[in-house]
């Protein structure tokens, strides 16, 4: 899972959301109370009919005969409300941190969606997307568990990639299986790519497997390189 997620609180104002979307390049955000409780999603989905982009759209004739007035309250609100708490969706489908991959594959599938959060009693500590899930199933081995010391390695690399001031941490996604480090993701430039691979070595991983891409141009050739000096 990605664990330094982007959030938003109940009364984020919409335009402050699509600012934090369009910034981050991310396309939707779990909002959270003050407790760190989780307590909706805003996705571009829930902001596609906007009064401000002309696309608000009008209800249809079946919609008044068949909707209850609350849906109809539900729905103007959702459409016109300023802020997170107005139009985000819930309930949030969510998993606990120890959920197996063949368990959020099917969630993701079933309730065709992109990204679930990962929660501890009840407080959100990571998203896991159809990304991150594809990059655990490409390291993962057929009836092998992640070790103690792969997640041991994985959050130091993790923290190393956070305190480094050049390396953008968000949108680098690492997994590690039998002492190998694997890097996702995307940067900006190759420094940061070179930061990333060298903060990795410098946690102690064996062999750096670097699948990074950096953007606008071509891809990064994978690479391999030995964690020892």
């Amino acid at each position: 899972m990605t664990t330094r997620v982007a959030v938003v609180s109940p009364d984020t104002a919409v335009e402050e959301i699509v600012r934090r979307l369009i910034e981050r390049r991310i396309s939707a955000m779990p909002v959270v109370d003050t407790d760190g409780g989780l307590v909706g999603m805003v996705s571009e989905g829930d902001l596609v009919r906007r009064p401000e982009l002309g696309t608000e759209g009008l209800p249809s004739w079946a919609s008044y005969v068949l909707d209850d007035p609350a849906q109809r309250a539900v729905h103007y609100r959702k459409i016109h409300g300023l802020e997170a708490k107005d139009v985000m969706s819930t309930p949030v489908w969510t998993v606990e941190e120890h959920a197996t991959l063949a368990e959020i594959a099917e969630l993701l599938e079933t309730r065709r969606i992109k990204r679930v959060p990962v929660v501890r009693n009840g407080r959100l500590i990571g998203v896991v997307s159809r990304a991150n899930l594809l990059h655990g199933f490409a390291t993962s081995k057929p009836q092998k568990s992640v070790t103690a010391a792969d997640r041991e390695l994985r959050a130091v690399v993790t923290d190393n990639l956070v305190e480094h001031p050049g390396v953008p941490d968000e949108f680098i996604n690492v997994t590690v299986a039998d002492g190998v480090v694997h890097l996702w993701g995307m940067v900006a430039t190759q420094a940061e790519l070179d930061a990333a691979r060298a903060e990795a070595e410098r946690a102690g991983a064996k062999v750096v497997e670097n699948h990074l891409r950096i953007l606008s141009s071509q891809p990064a050739q994978p690479e391999s390189s030995s964690g020892e000096s």
